[in-house]
């Protein structure tokens, strides 16, 4: 273990140069909104981390880390929930409080510059981008004390790495990369942003759930340890990126539409690629006919709802769609079995079916792990429709756009836009390491067949 240790530091090396906070430059004054049943559930969860690489502006360092924070100081204006604290009402209803008085979002410098860009992007797992990174194996619920964004700013030998830490408790998805591209238009020179958040939250949902969770050690029994991190009780885990390409992707989709029957829908790009991982993922599990495998999908819900929410309503709008089958019977049909299973359940997702959920939880509240995802699962968060090669600061496109290694398990998976762009997909999946080893020599799933 020491030896792993040792050669990881020096694989690489991070210096912390600076810890500041930075507050919306206007005075907001006292603004406080309740979190609703969409956000709720997510409070033990842990930060969502994302890591962007840049290359080619390490001359001018210190004056992008300026730039940066003067450009996060004018889309806190706008986006100041992320300057706030969680907080309770006086009946114990979770909130988001923002105050002038607040330290506002942590933002820390650092260098690594024996470290080149390209080490990074051959970097398949996630122990090595830790250091780049912050809140690694912090609970939102810790939002009671910590800032609500925490980013740190890493200068490479020959680019910069973004990582960035966001309360998932109070944000999507959506809203995240709403945030993200929002920061770097400004940092781009505009004045001010071109869509503002819908900062309204009850309009979504306004039923008041009191939970009684004041501490992080109050949260369900799961530590940094469980995040996929060493838990001895749990089996080592790998990641690995497979990118496919705009004619992977519109070949998979042609194979699952291929026998059609007549007045039945087409399957979506999203439906196809999911279907054509959960069938490999299944295969390289090795899992018994009878086994069953879940497929689950964090579904956006802000067209889905009575009445539909803007899509810059900021929070979390997203629900957990389940749905699953057994083992046999998956891998025993062709692709648009899978596919069809996946499209049933999220067209059966309606605002009736949000509603009812909605309503059985409130009336009693369980607090998800990050894992509570299903058996035998493949689960999908992010979505390559998030514009995530186009956060450019003024600087260029990242070069790579990766997740941190908060809130893994085995079976999740992460779909990005390709670097490429047009149709082509990135597929960041953490699976149990003898799993992941067959998945990388399955030809049918690499389109190599």
């Amino acid at each position: 273990m020491a030896d792993e240790l040792s050669k990881e530091e020096k694989t690489m090396k991070v210096k912390t140069l600076s810890k500041t906070h930075i507050k919306p430059r206007k005075q907001i004054g006292r603004r406080e909104c309740q979190l609703n049943t969409f956000d709720l559930p997510y409070v033990a969860f842990y930060y969502n981390q994302k890591l962007l690489i840049y290359k080619g502006c390490e001359a001018d360092f210190e004056d992008i880390v300026e730039k940066l924070k003067d450009g996060l100081e004018l889309v806190l204006e706008e986006f100041y929930q992320l300057a706030g604290k969680l907080g309770k009402d006086e009946d114990g209803v979770f909130r988001v409080e923002y105050d002038d008085d607040m330290d506002g979002v942590e933002v820390v410098a650092a260098a690594a510059e024996g470290t080149e860009v390209a080490d990074l992007l051959v970097e398949e797992g996630t122990t090595k981008l830790k250091e780049l990174v912050p809140y690694d194996g912090i609970l939102n619920l810790e939002g009671l004390h910590r800032p609500l964004l925490a980013v740190q700013l890493t200068k490479l030998k020959d680019g910069l790495a973004m990582g960035c830490a966001f309360n998932h408790a109070i944000l999507d998805g959506t809203s995240t990369w709403h945030f993200m591209s929002s920061w770097a238009e400004i940092c781009r020179g505009a004045q001010s942003i071109s869509v503002p958040p819908f900062l309204e939250r009850t309009k979504a949902r306004n039923t008041r759930v009191k939970l009684n969770l004041s501490l992080p050690s109050d949260a369900p029994q799961h530590s940094a340890s469980s995040n996929g991190n060493g838990n001895h009780t749990d089996p080592p885990l790998r990641e690995r990126i497979f990118k496919f390409s705009e004619s992977a992707i519109d070949q998979i989709k042609s194979r699952v539409n291929s026998n059609l029957s007549d007045g039945s829908k087409p399957f979506s790009t999203f439906q196809s690629l999911s279907t054509h991982v959960w069938q490999a993922v299944t295969r390289a599990r090795q899992l018994k006919p009878e086994d069953i495998t879940v497929f689950t999908v964090f579904a956006d819900c802000r067209k889905r709802v009575d009445p539909p929410m803007p899509e810059n309503y900021f929070g979390n709008l997203i629900h957990a769609i389940f749905t699953g089958t057994a083992a046999g019977l998956l891998l025993a049909h062709p692709p648009e079995f899978g596919a069809a299973i996946i499209q049933k359940a999220i067209e059966a997702h309606d605002s009736k079916a949000i509603d009812a959920r909605n309503s059985e939880w409130e009336s009693n509240p369980k607090i998800f792990q990050f894992k509570d995802a299903g058996v035998n699962c493949v689960a999908v968060g992010s979505s390559p429709r998030f514009k995530v090669y186009e956060v450019d600061f003024g600087w260029g496109k990242p070069e790579s756009v990766r997740s941190g290694s908060n809130n893994r398990f085995d079976g999740m998976l992460y779909l990005y836009q390709g670097k490429s762009g047009g149709r082509s997909i990135d597929v960041e999946i953490s699976l149990e390491v003898n799993a992941l080893e067959k998945l990388e020599k399955d030809k049918e799933f690499l389109m190599e067949a």
